[in-house]
């Protein structure tokens, strides 16, 4: 029996992984995002733009946009700005994130678009800022270190273990 569970672990893995090595960087699938329904715009070069319609779920107990999912969609445009710069880079982690939220993000149906492009990349560490927008209304603005790992390097920490 544990053979069988071992079996199957390995087997679940090493799907995954071709999935993650095979996949578009922009088409990476995230259960969070895709549970919350940000919608990636576009993604290239250093930038990118996701968009979100506000649905009851995303809203606080002033019925506005929660601050999470406004941190969350700024935490991912940024990193996905990142990740647009290098076709190997597989996964990015965030080592800080420092945001200012200068009004409410905006109410049920209203459609918030992120803005993120990189400011400056060394060979792992890239720093980020970007933009929340409701319409015309700049809702918050963000800064962001990320670390990139890439699919060299998760196919070698692979073939050491």
């Amino acid at each position: 029996m544990l053979d069988a569970c071992f079996r199957m672990a390995v087997f679940v893995i090493s799907y995954s992984i071709d999935l993650l090595m095979s996949a578009p960087q922009t088409a990476i699938p995230i259960p969070f995002l895709q549970e919350l329904g940000i919608e990636v715009v576009e993604s290239g070069n250093g930038l990118a733009e996701v968009q979100l319609k506000l649905q009851h779920r995303h809203l606080n107990s002033w019925h506005v946009a929660h601050g999470g999912v406004v941190m969350t969609m700024l935490d991912n445009v940024m990193s996905l700005a990142g990740r647009s710069l290098d076709p190997e880079i597989r996964s990015g982690v965030t080592i800080e994130m420092k945001t200012s939220f200068m009004q409410p993000g905006g109410t049920e149906g209203n459609v918030l678009r992120a803005k993120g492009k990189v400011l400056h990349a060394s060979s792992s560490i890239y720093f980020c800022e970007g933009e929340l927008w409701n319409d015309e209304r700049l809702v918050a603005k963000a800064a962001g270190t990320f670390k990139f790992i890439r699919r060299a390097e998760v196919t070698k920490k692979l073939s050491a273990g």
